[in-house]
C-alpha cells in the first residue's frame, strides 16, 4: 500500500482501491483508484501495510490515523495462511494543521514528482514546488481552523497529557511484540471453533467472522466498519503472542547415537544406523496466545471480574501441531480470580481486597462460568492461589463461590503452587498433572484432517494465581506437555511410553517460555518470573535473583507508569477513562527513584529476603536469620558498589548464599 498526502486529504492506494482520509474533518472514505485523477499537488510519502485505525488522545484533539509501518513474517498457520508481527506503527495526524516528518518504507512506484521532495541541494527545483504547496496548506489552515496566538497553561497541560498518551500507544506497538495479524487467516478463533461454526453467506466479510473477544482493533476501526465499501481496509489485529517453529523428530533416541560402520562392496564405509533408520519426521510447532480486549489493561489497575462477568487478564492459548495432513491442537485459558477484588498498588507487594458483597459477585461470578461453559464446555479450575498468608482471601472466595455456584460442568483443583514448590522444587508440579492426568484425557484435543473434525476437544482448563503469569506459565506448559506426548503418539510421531528428543524438547520449552515473557509484559511491564525453569526446566539461584530484580521492576512500572499505559488503552478499545488514572501526579513522576530507595527499597530487600527463605530452605531446617549483602570479593565482587546483590540466610544446620 503507499500513502499519499495532499493539502486535504491522505489518501491510500491498495490495487483498485484507495482510502481517503480527511486531513480537515477526519472522515474516512472508500473510492476507486480511477479517481486519483482528482487530487491535487499529490505527494507520494511511502509504503504501509494496513490500518489499525484511528486514535484521538483528547476530545479536542486531532485523531491520528495508526498505520503499520513494518512487519516481520512469523510463519503459516494451517491452511498457508501467513502471520506477520507488527514491528513500527506511524502515527499520522488527520489534519492540516501539521506537516510531520513521517518515518515510512520509500515507495518506488510513483513518479519522482509524486514522492516527498529530497531537502538536499540537488533538488532544489523539487523543494520549491514542496514549499508552494505547504503554502497553500497553509493558507487553508487559516481559513478552517485558526488557532489562538496564546497558549493557555490548560493547553499546555493538555499537550503534555497527549504526548505522554502518543508515546505510550508507540511503545505498545513497537517495543512489545505484541500485535499480530494475518491477511488471510483468522487469529481470533481456535481450530477447532472454525470448523464448528455455523456457516457464513460466502459474501459475509472476513472481519465478521472473527471472535470479538480477540478483535483488538475493533473499535480504532468502527468509522470503517460503519461505512459502505469499508470491508476491504479492515484488518483485525490481536494482541497476544505468535510462534512458529518447523521441526524434525528424529526417530533414533538421544540416547543411542553412536556410529555403527559397515562396508559397501566398493570397500567403502558407510553409517548402519544412517543407511536403514527412517527419515525424520517433520512437523509444525505453533503457539497462539489472545489476549481479550474486554476488562484490558494493566496488573494493579485490572484485577478481577467485572459487572458483564469479563476477567483482567484473560488470555486464550492454543497449541497447535501440523504434521502431514493432520493438525492438532490444545487449548487453555488463563485469567483474573472472577471476583470483585483489587490490590492497590501503592506499597510493595500490596495484600488483595474484596470489592463487592457476596450478592453482587454471585451475578458476575455465574455470568463469567455460564460464558466459558457455552464457549468451551466443562471447565476445570486449576487455582494456584496460596492457602495461607495474603492470598487466602482470595482462595477462600473463589472456593466458596465455585460451591455455591454447585454447576456440574465445573471441577475445581486447589495446588499451592508455592507450598508444593518451595525450595525451588518446580519439578513438584508433577504432583499435580499426576493427580489431573485423567481429566486431561478425558477432554481429549481437536484433530482435523482433510476431511474435517475427526474429534473436539471437549472442556478447558482454565487456570490462574493472582497474577495469571508466573505460576500459571509453569503450570500450563506442563499441562501442555500432557497433551503434546498423547497426541505425538496417536500422530505416529513417538511409539507409546516415547521420549521427546532433547531438540524438540528445547523447541517446546522455548515458545511456551516466549509466550511467558510476552504475556507478562503485556500486563505487568516485565518478563515472567520463574522464566528460567520454563525455558529450561530447572531452577537457578540466578535466576531468582533476577526474579527479584523484575518483581521491583513491576512495583516500579505500576506505580508510576501504568496510569498513562492504562488510558491508552482504554482509549484504544472505546472504554471511558477512569478518574483514577491521573492518580500520579507530575511531581511523583519526578522523583520515583528517590522514594523507591528511601521507603520502599527497605520494603523490598525485606520481602526477597523473606522469598528466598520461602524458595530456598526446606521445612525440616530453622531459620535463625537473613540478609542482604554486597560480595566485596577482590575476583567475583566490586567492593565499591552501592547496590546489594546476595542474600545469606542462616540455619542451624546449613548457610545458604544466592547471587545475582
Amino acid at each position: 500500500m503507499e500513502i499519499l498526502m495532499t493539502p486535504d486529504y491522505y489518501v491510500i492506494v491498495d490495487g483498485e482501491e484507495t482510502l481517503w482520509c480527511s486531513r480537515i474533518d477526519g472522515k474516512l472514505e472508500p473510492r476507486k483508484r480511477s479517481e486519483l485523477h482528482q487530487l491535487t499537488d499529490p505527494v507520494c510519502l511511502g509504503t504501509v501495510y494496513g490500518i489499525i485505525g484511528k486514535f484521538q488522545p483528547h476530545p479536542d484533539s486531532d485523531q491520528r490515523l495508526v498505520l503499520i509501518r513494518q512487519t516481520s513474517l512469523i510463519g503459516s498457520l494451517p491452511g498457508n495462511h501467513q502471520v506477520f508481527k507488527v514491528n513500527k506503527v506511524v502515527l499520522v495526524p488527520l489534519s492540516v494543521h501539521e506537516a510531520p516528518e513521517l518515518e515510512m518504507e520509500p515507495c518506488s512506484k510513483h513518479p519522482s514528482s509524486w514522492r516527498r521532495p529530497d531537502r538536499s541541494p540537488a533538488s532544489e527545483l523539487q523543494q520549491r514546488a514542496f514549499q508552494k504547496t505547504w503554502q497553500t496548506i497553509k493558507t487553508a489552515t487559516a481559513q478552517v481552523k485558526p488557532r489562538k496566538a496564546c497558549v493557555t497553561v490548560q493547553n499546555r497541560e493538555r499537550d503534555k497529557y497527549e504526548r505522554r498518551l502518543l508515546d505510550e500507544l508507540l511503545k505498545m506497538f513497537n517495543d512489545t511484540d505484541s500485535f499480530y495479524f494475518s491477511p488471510t487467516g483468522d487469529l481470533t478463533n481456535t481450530m477447532q471453533r472454525q470448523v464448528e461454526q455455523p456457516q457464513h453467506p460466502e459474501d459475509t466479510p472476513h472481519w465478521k467472522r472473527l471472535d470479538e473477544r480477540f478483535f483488538w482493533n475493533r473499535e480504532m476501526l468502527r468509522d470503517l466498519t460503519e461505512i459502505e465499501g469499508g470491508d476491504h481496509w479492515i484488518l483485525p489485529v490481536i494482541q497476544g503472542f505468535v510462534q512458529v517453529e518447523h521441526c524434525q523428530l528424529d526417530p533414533i533416541d538421544d540416547n543411542h547415537t553412536e556410529a555403527a560402520l559397515g562396508q559397501d562392496s566398493s570397500g567403502a564405509w558407510f553409517d548402519v544406523q544412517s543407511a536403514t533408520r527412517p527419515s525424520a519426521k517433520e512437523f509444525t510447532m505453533t503457539l497462539v496466545s489472545r489476549r481479550s480486549r474486554y476488562r484490558a489493561g494493566t496488573r494493579y489497575k485490572r484485577r478481577g471480574v467485572d459487572e458483564m462477568g469479563k476477567c483482567a487478564n484473560y488470555v486464550e492459548t492454543e497449541q497447535i501441531f501440523e504434521h502431514a495432513a493432520h493438525v492438532v491442537s490444545f487449548v487453555q485459558v488463563r485469567g483474573s480470580v472472577p471476583v470483585f477484588w483489587s490490590q492497590p498498588g501503592y506499597k510493595y507487594r500490596p495484600p488483595p481486597r474484596l470489592d463487592r458483597d457476596e450478592e453482587e459477585t454471585k451475578q458476575a461470578f455465574e455470568k463469567h462460568f455460564a460464558e466459558q461453559i457455552a464457549l468451551y464446555g466443562s471447565q476445570v479450575i486449576i487455582s494456584l492461589v496460596e492457602q495461607t498468608g495474603k492470598e487466602k482471601l482470595l482462595a477462600d472466595a473463589y472456593l466458596d463461590h465455585v460451591l455455591h455456584l454447585d454447576c456440574p460442568e465445573l471441577t475445581y483443583v486447589s495446588f499451592d503452587f508455592h507450598e508444593y514448590c518451595r525450595g525451588m522444587r518446580f519439578e513438584n508440579v508433577s504432583v499435580l498433572i499426576d493427580g489431573i492426568k485423567d481429566l486431561i484425557r478425558d477432554m481429549r484435543y481437536c484433530w482435523l484432517d482433510q476431511q474435517g473434525l475427526i474429534c473436539g476437544q471437549r472442556g478447558v482448563f482454565r487456570v490462574n494465581c493472582i497474577d495469571c503469569l508466573d505460576r500459571t506459565n509453569i503450570v500450563q506448559t506442563a499441562i501442555a506437555k500432557t497433551a503434546m506426548d498423547t497426541q505425538f503418539v496417536r500422530l505416529g510421531l513417538l511409539p507409546p511410553e516415547g521420549v521427546l528428543p532433547t531438540a524438540c524438547r528445547r523447541i517446546f520449552q522455548m515458545l511456551w517460555a516466549n509466550n511467558g515473557d510476552i504475556i507478562s509484559r503485556q500486563y505487568a511491564g516485565t518478563v515472567a518470573l520463574k522464566g528460567d525453569f520454563t525455558r529450561t526446566g530447572s531452577r537457578r539461584l540466578a535466576g531468582m535473583m533476577k526474579d527479584g530484580y523484575n518483581s521491583a521492576n513491576r512495583y516500579y512500572v505500576n506505580r508510576f507508569k501504568d496510569a498513562y499505559r492504562q488510558a491508552t488503552i482504554d482509549l484504544m478499545l472505546g472504554n471511558p477513562i477512569t478518574e483514577d488514572f491521573m492518580a500520579v501526579s507530575p511531581e511523583q513522576e519526578d522523583e520515583p527513584v528517590l522514594e523507591m530507595q528511601d521507603q520502599e527499597h527497605q520494603e523490598h530487600v525485606k520481602q526477597l529476603i523473606e522469598h528466598c527463605k520461602k524458595m530456598l530452605i526446606p521445612e525440616s531446617e530453622v531459620v535463625l536469620g537473613g540478609w542482604a549483602l554486597i560480595d566485596a570479593d577482590p575476583v567475583t565482587g566490586d567492593p565499591g558498589q552501592a547496590d546489594m546483590d546476595s542474600i545469606l540466610v542462616l540455619t542451624k544446620d546449613s548457610y545458604y548464599v544466592a547471587e545475582a
